[in-house]
């Protein structure tokens, strides 16, 4: 019984390290806030305006070139 329990907590524990590991919550929040509707409080200038503008674009380009190298592996 005693064993079985320790197995128990050993997977349990595993996965949550696992699920710790691919955790992207402020990463996913950044990005949610960047695509996502504006927050009317939030303070505006336009340097804050540029530097979202210029994130905005570089995460495009980034999937975009994700895609295009994953569409040339698979066409090996």
């Amino acid at each position: 019984m005693k064993e079985q329990r320790d197995l128990e907590e050993l997977n349990n524990s595993s996965s949550n390290n696992w699920k710790s590991y691919f955790q992207l919550g402020e990463v996913a929040n950044y990005i949610k806030r960047l695509f996502g509707k504006k927050d009317p409080t939030a303070p505006s200038n336009i340097n804050l305006k540029m530097m979202h503008g210029i994130n905005k674009i570089s995460i495009i380009m980034f999937l975009i070139a994700i895609i295009v190298m994953s569409v040339r592996a698979f066409m090996r």
